[in-house]
């Protein structure tokens, strides 16, 4: 569909093969047209028009939580993450063009690219394993677990699941980067932390009760072994935890996503963090035994639901 809207726009303008011209463009010419583009509709925009285009443009509206709320509760996370070893790093806000399509199998559609090589910031996982390549690479991919965390706010341009949801919101990520060392001492050991401390920010920091984790597997590792050795992980966590049926192939995650899920006192169950391993690392520094997990926690959810929870005392 959006190659024949391209098309359809080039011939509009009397220029066939524009998109594929395009393309061919070096990154550093193809961003200096662009700015060219961008800076002679930004001289032909009267004030008018612009605060019409403002309030029809979904992406430039302010977020509907709390501001002062939403910062105590990212400085208990980040504070709380710091302590056990999960590095905040704050991020730029863009990421490198192709962060998440390139490696993550995500369209580029559902993005908002930018110039000058970047994109707006859709996935903060993305830019911390970037930023973790890099990391290892220069180390020499030495047997040390890299963690990052951070809280980020993100936008995609695609279309909202439900009501409720808004183009652009804030999560709570970490990132685990390190090295097979047999045995999956790395998977076992950065998935049990990761749930433990995303259980630890659910009850202590949001004091919700009821917290499940279920577990699916993904293709991407050899035969079952990766679940077995994860499910024995279940009986002694303090959460309620599910191995599901194996799910089909969805080439994002490798060898088991999980999703962590909270039943509020009131309405349905909720979805509130997912994760699991990439292969990201391995395809960024071409080293086959490089490991990596990432998590996100849906901040921005919580904090509705703490608004929510405050409204009713």
């Amino acid at each position: 569909m959006t190659d024949h809207i391209a098309q359809k726009i080039a011939e509009k303008a009397g220029v066939p093969g524009m998109p594929e011209a395009l393309r061919s463009l070096s990154g550093s010419d193809l961003s200096s047209l662009l700015m060219e583009v961008f800076r002679l509709r930004a001289e032909q925009t009267p004030a008018g028009s612009l605060l019409q285009q403002y309030q029809r443009n979904a992406f430039a509206q302010p977020a509907d939580t709390d501001m002062v709320l939403m910062l105590e509760k990212e400085l208990e996370i980040l504070r709380y993450l710091r302590q056990q070893h999960y590095q905040p790093l704050e991020l730029s806000p863009v990421g490198q063009f192709g962060s998440c399509a390139v490696v993550g199998t995500v369209s580029q559609n559902k993005i908002i690219s930018a110039i000058r090589h970047t994109e707006v910031m859709a996935d903060a996982t993305n830019a911390l394993a970037l930023h973790m390549a890099g990391i290892r690479s220069a180390g020499g991919f030495n047997s040390e677990i890299l963690r990052y965390s951070t809280v980020h706010r993100h936008i995609r341009a695609m279309r909202l699941p439900v009501k409720g949801y808004t183009p652009h919101f804030k999560v709570a990520c970490m990132v685990a980067a390190g090295k097979d060392t047999g045995n999956y001492s790395f998977e076992l050991t950065t998935i049990k932390e990761q749930l433990l401390h995303i259980y630890w920010l659910l009850t202590v920091i949001f004091t919700i009760k009821q917290i499940s984790v279920k577990i699916i597997p993904r293709g991407g590792y050899t035969g079952d072994t990766l679940i077995s050795a994860i499910g024995a992980l279940t009986t002694g966590m303090p959460m309620e935890m599910a191995v599901e049926p194996h799910a089909e192939e969805n080439n994002y995650y490798k060898g088991l996503q999980f999703k962590v899920l909270i039943q509020p006192e009131q309405g349905p169950e909720m979805e509130i963090a997912d994760g699991g391993f990439t292969d990201w690392t391995q395809q960024l520094t071409g080293n086959k035994k490089e490991r990596c997990l990432i998590s996100g926690i849906g901040l921005s959810l919580l904090i509705k639901y703490a608004q929510h929870q405050q409204s009713n005392i």
